[in-house]
């Protein structure tokens, strides 16, 4: 089975051809529990999400701030696998239809095995995966299995990347280049900067796929700043610590819904 990559191209497309940035949420599987974790990420797509990231949890999520990594903690204290990842991504796409991809730091792919991790993803419905620690140069195999099974690889650019460095870096991936807008981890700032549009500047004249901003972003009035530039804006912290914040799950499904409807008018510019 093929996974979903060109759901993904087109989605974004569709958004470009709209006039807008696509609306791209992060969430973690397993938290507050693999059920849980499910209702969340469709709570985000239900909300106004374009695209959701699912995370794998790990136990040393060097990207990731303390808002994820306290997610990750009680989601691997709850015992999530690698295959409650995949069960999150199949029943988030059947639920929806829209375009799931999974970001994961590369050591529990690596000791999964390539090839069984592409088979089960496409297989689940994926449309690809964020690799925010596996080096362009040691990713042909990743690569070669992730074409195979029609999943996008989607690799990080940072302020700190050379110019040679980007065109390196877009030349590999696919689905969308994912651009740190910031130096530093995950989580919700008070300024996004203008060191995300001159990243998105430098990273566009290198290549054609589409350049989506994460690190930072958490309310409509920031995401309508970032879609100015970019061709999709990344939110993960602040959907996360909506459901950290809620007093049950129910309050933080409906909180992950409200945000996303924000951020929606946000990359429509209606903020």
């Amino acid at each position: 089975m093929s996974g979903n990559v060109q759901l993904l191209s087109d989605t974004l497309a569709a958004a470009k051809s709209e006039g807008r940035a696509a609306l791209i949420a992060y969430l973690p599987a397993g938290f507050p529990t693999v059920t849980g974790g499910i209702e969340a990420v469709k709570a985000a797509l239900d909300g106004g999400a374009d695209v959701v990231e699912v995370g794998l949890p790990h136990s040393d999520p060097v990207l990731d701030g303390p808002v994820i990594q306290t997610a990750d903690d009680i989601a691997l204290r709850g015992g999530v696998r690698i295959a409650d990842v995949m069960r999150t991504v199949r029943e988030a796409h059947e639920a929806t239809g829209k375009p799931i991809l999974v970001m994961t730091y590369w050591n529990p792919i690596d000791r999964y095995g390539v090839e069984r991790f592409t088979a089960e993803l496409a297989e689940a419905g994926g449309a690809g995966c964020i690799l925010p620690d596996l080096p362009v140069q040691e990713s042909a195999l990743w690569r070669e299995h992730a074409a195979k099974h029609g999943l996008a690889t989607v690799f990080v650019v940072a302020p700190s990347s050379k110019d040679a460095r980007l065109a390196e870096i877009t030349a590999a991936g696919s689905g969308f280049v994912y651009a740190a807008s910031l130096m530093g981890v995950t989580g919700t700032r008070e300024s996004v900067g203008a060191q995300a549009e001159d990243l998105v500047r430098r990273t566009r004249t290198t290549t054609d796929t589409p350049v989506c901003v994460g690190l930072g972003v958490s309310n409509a009035s920031q995401a309508a700043e970032v879609a100015r530039f970019a061709d999709g804006v990344i939110v993960g912290s602040a959907f996360v610590k909506r459901m950290l914040d809620a007093p049950d799950d129910a309050a933080g499904l409906e909180g992950i819904r409200a945000l996303a409807a924000d951020l929606a008018k946000g990359v429509r510019g209606q903020a």
